[in-house]
């Protein structure tokens, strides 16, 4: 390996209390790697600090944001929701992760459940998976009839066209993972004792289905990757690098103006 070569820029870092951090956290002195989580966490906090401008002109001008994270088993999806909203007034957001429909849910429209956790004036809400389980999860797993699935795609653009025309900004991002680096996220789950519950009997499928899944994600962006509602593809195998690229297409997409805080 050749010799690392610092700017006055990155022995800057290095000597900030996040690049020390950084630095001093590994037994052994490794400036790279120091170097490159100090400047991910210091780009991500300027960031964060945009969020806040957006979140303080979403409460004033009340304004509707809804953000869609679809993607694979161990993702990131919400890692990097996790990271959007650490430092937002939680009185303003909601993080929606649904369980398993009720019988009764089961029994509604299928829309409905996700209809009740839109949006009201002034609020941003997250989803960690969407409606569009059924464009992918449920077929492969079997837990939906094929006119289920049918009926679902064939309602999807409009559901989602009534949102954005409600006066909602709509953004719906998928991470894409590469089967290698999911089938090591995978195992790093089942070996952290703090992890594991996140393992669930899909989860353990989810390798064996691979190309499967592959099949019904590619019918998905085909039907439903339209001008007015497109999928923002965020390449997810570095954590890092995908929560800053999810987190800049917000703020570059969503027009806000710095307001007051609130």
């Amino acid at each position: 390996m050749g010799k690392l070569t610092l700017s006055n820029a990155d022995i800057e870092i290095l000597n900030s209390k996040i690049g020390l951090k950084h630095l001093l956290s590994d037994k052994k002195l490794n400036y790279e790697k120091a170097l490159r989580l100090a400047s991910h966490e210091l780009q991500l906090r300027g960031l964060q600090t945009e969020l806040i401008k957006l979140q303080n002109w979403v409460i004033k001008e009340q304004k509707k944001i809804v953000i869609l994270f679809e993607g694979r088993d161990a993702a990131g999806k919400g890692g990097a929701i996790r990271r959007i909203t650490a430092h937002i007034n939680p009185r303003f957001y909601r993080i929606i992760a649904l369980p398993k429909p009720t019988i009764e849910e089961a029994g509604q429209w299928y829309f409905q459940r996700y209809v009740n956790h839109l949006p009201k004036p002034g609020e941003m809400v997250f989803f960690d998976r969407s409606w569009y389980n059924r464009a992918v999860v449920e077929p492969v797993n079997k837990f939906c009839t094929k006119a289920e699935y049918k009926q679902f795609m064939g309602q999807v653009n409009q559901f989602e066209r009534m949102i954005v025309e409600s006066g909602s900004y709509f953004i719906k991002f998928y991470f894409s993972i590469s089967k290698q680096e999911q089938a090591k996220r995978f195992a790093d789950i089942k070996a952290s004792p703090l992890k594991r519950w996140k393992m669930t009997p899909v989860d353990e499928r989810a390798q064996e289905l691979w190309d499967q899944y592959t099949r019904y994600k590619e019918r998905m962006f085909a039907k439903t990757n339209t001008a007015l509602c497109p999928w923002i593809v965020i390449d997810a195998n570095k954590k890092n690098d995908a929560r800053l690229a999810a987190t800049q297409h917000i703020l570059t997409t969503i027009p806000y103006a710095e307001t007051e805080s609130i």
